[in-house]
């Protein structure tokens, strides 16, 4: 465990009396701004039930930050919220794509902070769940400097680096705007493909674009990172894919296939991406334990990936999921909310 966990770890424990706040939060000037919960965490972490815990003791309504959540249809793969939780608690920015529609981090931010308006206008409380990365810092700090997605653009370079790999893709990134490709890890595929899309369309290097690093002062976010040790959490990851396997994954892929394909985002989403590659393959058993592998391995690299990134993110207090139950994380969360 590395000291920066240690340290946000010791913040929690202590926090169970008093709490210890990032130190952005402790120098933003004090404003009466209205509080947005935040829970974020790698997949099959309990996101998703610890947030209905709490919309259902708070009158929450939930935000995703999902970004394959929004497409109407992928639903196993994304592990969506069923339709009985959807109809008992509000929930924001699921089905609101056909999967022949983009959708980029700059209609998110718009999007997101409309639905959360919208919820607390009505006196609720909004809580953001997700696990994009990108997405979360995007509302909390504001949209990416750079123009938007192009659907041509990226899939293009997507095919570009399917052909030549991620480290190849990240010495032609380096080679064309070494400051940026030095910030980011080398095989960091969704950076190093919006990296060289930016370039592509700007004629800019991503370095030389304003960052956006100033917390927004709109709202009072309290952000919550859930994890659990590797020892516990990748075999809670494998035992997810079995699930969505036998729920009927490969079933919904079929059928989504045509449309899948046109959307070189949605088709590269983790399952979707393996499901159309064995649905392509002669189908032996050979094939199907290759599925299954490139499954599990796939979903517990990107687990890794959600670590990594929300280690950078200053605002997050980590909650250890192997030592705080499901009712305890629900009522620190709370405690949190309505104490300050």
């Amino acid at each position: 465990m590395d000291s920066n966990l240690k340290a946000r770890e010791g913040q929690v424990k202590e926090g169970l009396n008093h709490w210890i706040l990032p130190q952005k939060i402790r120098d933003l000037p004090e404003l009466k701004r209205k509080k947005v919960i935040v829970i974020a965490g790698p997949t099959a972490v309990g996101k998703t039930q610890l947030s209905l815990l709490i919309a259902r003791a708070v009158g929450g309504e939930i935000v995703s930050a999902d970004s394959m959540q929004v497409y109407r249809g992928m639903d196993i793969g994304t592990a969506k919220p069923s339709l009985v939780d959807r109809q008992t608690i509000p929930h924001h920015l699921i089905d609101s794509r056909d999967l022949d529609e983009t959708y980029n981090v700059m209609e998110y931010y718009q999007e997101a902070y409309s639905a959360i308006k919208e919820i607390l206008d009505k006196g609720g409380v909004p809580i953001v769940v997700g696990g994009t990365g990108f997405y979360i810092h995007a509302l909390l700090y504001g949209p990416p400097q750079g123009p938007a997605s192009d659907p041509q653009v990226r899939g293009r370079l997507e095919d570009e680096m399917d052909l030549m790999g991620t480290e190849a893709m990240y010495h032609k990134l380096k080679g064309l705007d070494p400051d940026y490709a030095e910030s980011i890890t080398a095989n960091d595929r969704h950076k190093i493909v919006r990296a060289l899309e930016i370039m592509t369309l700007s004629s800019q290097k991503v370095s030389s674009l304003k960052s956006t690093t100033e917390l927004s002062d709109i709202y009072d976010f309290r952000c919550w990172f859930l994890y659990k040790s590797k020892e516990t959490l990748y075999p809670q990851i494998e035992m997810r894919c079995d699930e969505m396997i036998a729920a009927g994954l490969i079933s919904e892929v079929k059928g989504l296939s045509e449309e899948l394909r046109k959307n070189s985002t949605a088709s590269n989403a983790i399952g979707y991406r393996q499901c159309l590659q064995y649905l392509d393959s002669p189908q032996t058993q050979e094939d199907w334990d290759r599925f299954i592998q490139v499954f599990k391995q796939s979903s517990r690299r990107y687990a890794k990936r959600q670590f990594t990134w929300f280690r950078k993110e200053e605002l997050f207090r980590w909650l250890n999921r192997d030592v705080v139950a499901l009712e305890q994380a629900a009522e620190m969360i709370i405690q949190d909310y309505e104490r300050f």
